[in-house]
């Protein structure tokens, strides 16, 4: 029977505001007192059984719930025979609680269309050869899973056979769909929009990335601020205090009436609702723009932060080594010139500041300059010999090369040796190949002319590390390799300060000179290099004891003790494991401009809370005033101002989801980490992608 009713609370809040409208019609159309009461009557009874059983359910684990103080008000207002009063009471009441509960649905969207997102059955491969399809949590790690058009895959995983075409939106944010086959890994939550996919379990569940930001997000709408936990304390007093002196106020007047009516009024709904769904709405829009916080007592953190500190590695950079200049020379060391030359030294491709601004290049664009320039053939052969050595390492530097060049035929290279520390020495028909810094190859007795020393000391004033490339003794290239910041960072730390950071703070353990060279526009107060991850963690704890709210930004596993040190920890949402579980932030996507949008929602959200509790208490002050200055405050009007109060805060509540900064206005810019390939190597590569 409980259940019964409490399943059908809005055709229950219907029929009573039915049978309202027909006491209504029937007293003042018909004139009939009978129909009239009866209706109200009716009306009353039927209001009440949810908020009934709601209020015995509540005592029975010892809490004086609103519901309580309403079904004892309206079993007074009945007994005296006010049952108008009692009716609208209760139709009021369940309507408000309609409109909260549908409001407080929306304030979850963001979770209730991640959930959507995942599959509840998927078809799973027997030793028999034949798919059976099983409930996805009864998909383990290792086990084959068939998927087909229409179907949103189930875990994460790699395709071991078939083709077809993913949308990622769900998870990337870019709406091309991206072709898989044979090798391509799989995300849960993504659509099969063409094809047929068979895909091997790494990763299932909870523990797929899709599992783990539907589950980030659940724990963090339902964590509680110290506000809420406030308020869920002073509630318990609060709401037993207001029976005990609506008691007193009958007895002492000898007015059921007037004690019934402080019942009412003195209900804190606005109070109790006001938080929470400001924290929900809050940490709502947090999740549709990418940053994920691990609940409300990081938002008050975050709110009253003024000191960032930024890792610079993968933080303010992309942290993917390129190559950004490349210097030619002919076999006597004479530099080769070209239209896009310097005319200081070798032949110059692609500067730092034509290019800074540029995200990761795709694996699938190069600059065919590189190529081109000169129109030496030997030139080129010197391009591919180097791509033929570099694509046998792994290092990072060897991969920025490759990445660069692009897929160019080349060479199979022979007897392949790697010096710890120095380079790579090799051979192809019969030519000696030599790639490493400068210095490694002037350890081998190669010698480098002026200007290619003036070129090199060029690169290192910008921050480059070099490589150089002999072919028989004879130096023919010089790459200029470094990271590059992230698109829009000086933007967005800018805009950190128009939001209240007053300290604004990077630490690298790169050498000074590096991060004074990447840093010199960026605003930062102080720039620190040269740092061990207990020499960063240090600097923390110094600006802490110091007074400073210190939110720290990182992306790696050295950066976990400065995440965890910190008032407010974020981690770049492609960053180690660690570094994200250590933090309290993430930016789920990597992408460096919802950092503003994290700090200017928190600092709202907290705002926005302080607002409803003052509207809450505001509203309960002067119904209570208005009860001893006026006359014509009744138990009716009184709930009428007091769901008012309620919608009110609720509405409040839900402007968060609507809140965004100004950057890139009505478009969203994804930095998309991606897995390639080249001759058989993985490879990771970056793509801008507008949604």
């Amino acid at each position: 029977m409980q259940t019964f009713v409490l399943r059908h609370k809005p055709q229950i809040t219907v029929i009573s505001g039915v049978l309202i409208v027909i006491g209504l019609v029937a007293r003042f159309a018909f004139h009939s007192q009978p129909a009239y009461a009866a209706a109200f009557i009716a009306a009353s009874i039927i209001g009440v059984l949810p908020i009934l059983i709601q209020a015995v359910q509540a005592l029975r684990v010892r809490v004086m719930s609103i519901d309580v103080l309403v079904s004892i008000a309206v079993f007074g207002a009945f007994l005296i025979g006010s049952w108008d009063e009692s009716a609208i009471v209760t139709f009021l009441f369940l309507v408000g609680g309609q409109i909260e509960r549908y409001t407080l649905n929306q304030t979850r969207s963001a979770i209730n269309a991640l959930t959507d997102m995942a599959p509840q059955s998927v078809a799973v491969r027997r030793a028999d050869g034949t798919f059976e399809t099983v409930p996805v949590d009864d998909v383990r790690v290792g086990d084959i899973v068939k998927v087909t058009t229409g179907d949103r895959i189930p875990v994460d995983g790699t395709v071991i056979s078939g083709t077809g075409l993913v949308n990622e939106s769900a998870i990337t944010g870019e709406p091309i769909p991206v072709g898989k086959a044979a090798g391509s890994s799989a995300s849960a939550g993504t659509l099969l929009d063409d094809g047929m996919l068979t895909i091997r379990a790494d990763m299932v569940g909870e523990d797929t990335t899709f599992g783990k930001i539907i589950e980030l997000v659940e724990n963090a709408q339902d964590s509680k601020s110290k506000e809420e936990r406030f308020i869920d304390r002073f509630a318990a007093y609060y709401t037993p205090a207001v029976l005990i002196i609506a008691v007193i106020v009958g007895l002492v007047t000898h007015r059921v009436d007037l004690a019934i009516t402080m019942l009412v009024l003195g209900c804190p709904g606005a109070l109790v609702i006001g938080v929470p769904v400001s924290n929900m709405a809050g940490i709502g829009n947090g999740a549709r723009h990418g940053v994920l916080i691990k609940g409300s007592e990081v938002t008050h953190r975050l709110s009253s932060a003024d000191t960032f500190v930024f890792d610079k590695t993968g933080t303010i950079t992309v942290g993917v080594p390129q190559v950004t200049d490349v210097r030619r020379y002919d076999e006597d060391g004479t530099p080769v010139a070209n239209d896009t030359g310097n005319g200081a030294g070798g032949a110059h491709i692609g500067s730092f500041e034509e290019t800074k601004d540029v995200a990761v290049r795709d694996s699938s664009v190069h600059d065919a300059s590189a190529l081109d320039a000169g129109s030496d053939p030997a030139h080129d052969d010197v391009v591919r010999y180097l791509v033929g050595v570099e694509s046998q390492s792994q290092h990072p530097l060897a991969k920025a090369i490759v990445r660069y060049f692009g897929d160019i035929p080349v060479p199979q290279v022979d007897q392949v040796s790697v010096v710890t520390g120095g380079g790579i020495s090799a051979v192809h028909d019969n030519h000696r190949i030599l790639v490493g810094s400068p210095r490694f190859l002037e350890a081998d007795g190669i010698a480098l002319t002026s200007s290619m020393r003036e070129d090199a000391s060029e690169l290192e004033m910008q921050g480059d590390s070099l490589v150089a490339v002999a072919v028989d003794g004879s130096i023919r290239l010089l790459l200029g390799i470094r990271d590059r910041l992230r698109p829009g960072v000086a933007e967005d730390i800018a805009r950190l300060r128009r939001l209240g950071a007053k300290t604004i703070v990077l630490l690298s353990g790169d050498n000074q000179r590096a991060v004074d060279l990447m840093t010199a526009k960026l605003g930062f107060d102080r720039a620190i290099g040269g740092l061990l991850p207990d020499e960063k963690a240090a600097v923390i704890s110094g600006l802490r004891d110091d007074g400073h709210r210190v939110v720290f930004v990182g992306d790696g596993i050295n950066d976990s003790p400065s995440l965890a040190l910190a008032d407010v920890g974020i981690a770049m949402g492609n960053g180690a494991d660690v570094a994200i579980d250590t933090s309290d932030v993430v930016l789920a996507d990597s992408d460096f401009s919802r950092l503003p949008h994290a700090y200017g929602l928190a600092k709202h959200t907290v705002r926005n809370m302080r607002e409803n509790i003052a509207i809450a208490v505001g509203t309960v002050a002067l119904l209570l005033s208005g009860l001893v200055l006026t006359t014509w405050l009744t138990m009716a009007v009184g709930m009428f101002v007091h769901e008012a109060s309620v919608l009110v805060v609720i509405l409040n509540g839900t402007r968060l989801l609507r809140y965004r900064t100004d950057r890139n206005h009505g478009t969203r810019h994804w930095n998309i980490r991606k897995l390639d390939t080249y001759q058989g190597q993985p490879r990771s590569v970056i793509d801008t992608v507008t949604a």
